[in-house]
């Protein structure tokens, strides 16, 4: 195993300056504070390049990419120094969170002279830099693998939605209110719940989001056995439909099972009944650009957009025929199976990677610099 040495930030990367994004359009990225902003047909960087938020609410994110972007002026660039290795400093500047050395309270800033001025401690050889990267990296690649699986999945249930319930739909199929096709809604409005460091995760309005089929489990509270027996009047099953009334109206999420979290207040878990409507359907119908405008023209508000629950209960949806709608859920309910076992697997590698992270980047566990195993870790 190599030694460890102590040094400054600035001795093994280079840090550059972003640039005013261009107005021209095209197939390049263009990397912000807060990930790709959008595409054009310039590059500033190239090859293994990260990209480090410099200023604002995403001051100190970080990314990687290993092909030609253009860097905003919103960001810095970091390339590694001498024979150092780009994605061991990129992990290594995730687990450093580098917006704690922001400078700033009101509008937070990190700076060239800032970074360069950081004192750690690093790997000596690079060999054992490339097998640290490498263990976290083939775990990032299978979470990518799934997300990217999952997004296949849902694009394939959309288009069946798209081609029999939008292109082939018929006059005189029956209309309801959404109130009609519930069974029961999970609405725990009311005061808010106390929390805790540990116990069972509170998914908040910032877990759900439309580009997700299930609930994100970033950035989420916590709240204790007794608070969750004594405070929530209901909780959510599998299969229910996560929806969002305040802050961000209309996002939506399925229920994933098994479901080992509660729900705060600002949405509601509504549970369908299938003798009568699709839950899959229902969920895809939500998510259709049509609604989401309709969602978003009835909301309330402008600092905070609001759906009132009495609004929302009352939106017609279109009912397809029975038979129609079990043909649907025959087809599509193994591709929301599959990718609530993606989910599973995404969530179960992300824990192990985000437990792995600051124990690889502190030494406290070591890897082979030869055959890339795990010293000192049991899991």
């Amino acid at each position: 195993m190599s030694e460890w040495k102590e040094c400054k930030l600035g001795d093994v990367i280079f840090f550059g300056n972003g640039k005013a994004r261009p107005k021209n359009e095209g197939i390049i990225p263009i990397y912000g504070g807060n990930g790709i902003l959008g595409y054009c047909n310039q590059y500033n960087y190239q090859d293994e390049t990260i990209i480090i938020g410099r200023v604002g609410a995403y001051c100190g994110s970080v990314f990687y990419e290993n092909k030609s972007i253009w860097v905003s002026d919103n960001a810095l660039s970091a390339k590694p120094k001498e024979r150092n290795n780009t994605k061991f400093l990129f992990y290594f500047l995730k687990n450093l969170e580098l917006n704690q050395f922001a400078e700033g309270s009101s509008h937070p800033l990190v700076t060239q002279t800032l970074l360069n001025s950081i004192d750690i401690e690093i790997p000596e050889k690079v060999n054992e830099q490339s097998a640290i990267a490498s263990v976290l990296s083939s775990l990032d690649d299978k979470i990518d693998l799934l997300n990217r699986q999952n997004k296949t999945l849902e694009a394939m249930a959309e288009t069946l939605f798209r081609q029999w319930f939008v292109e082939e739909a018929e006059d005189g199929w029956e209309e309801k209110e959404l109130n009609e096709i519930l069974e029961f809604v999970v609405d725990n409005r009311g005061r808010t719940a106390p929390t805790s460091d540990t116990g069972i995760p509170l998914i908040a309005t910032n877990c759900i989001k439309n580009e997700n089929i299930y609930p994100l489990y970033e950035k989420v509270r916590y709240v204790d056995q007794e608070t969750y027996n004594d405070w929530f009047r209901a909780h959510p099953k599998p299969g229910d439909i996560i929806f969002v009334n305040k802050g961000t109206p209309g996002c939506v999420n399925f229920v994933p099972d098994p479901v080992d979290f509660c729900i705060a207040q600002d949405m509601v878990a509504l549970r369908v009944c299938l003798n009568s409507m699709s839950r899959y359907y229902l969920f895809l119908f939500l998510r259709s650009n049509e609604i989401q405008s309709q969602i978003l023209n009835s909301s309330v508000g402008t600092t905070i957009p609001h759906l009132k629950k009495t609004d929302l209960l009352k939106f017609i949806i279109e009912v397809p025929p029975k038979k129609i709608l079990d043909n649907f859920d025959s087809k599509v309910s193994t591709y929301f199976s599959k990718m609530n076992i993606n989910m599973k697997q995404i969530r179960t590698l992300s824990t192990l990677r985000d437990t792995l992270l600051p124990k690889l980047m502190s030494g406290e566990v070591r890897v082979s610099e030869h055959d890339y195993r795990i010293k000192g870790f049991q899991d």
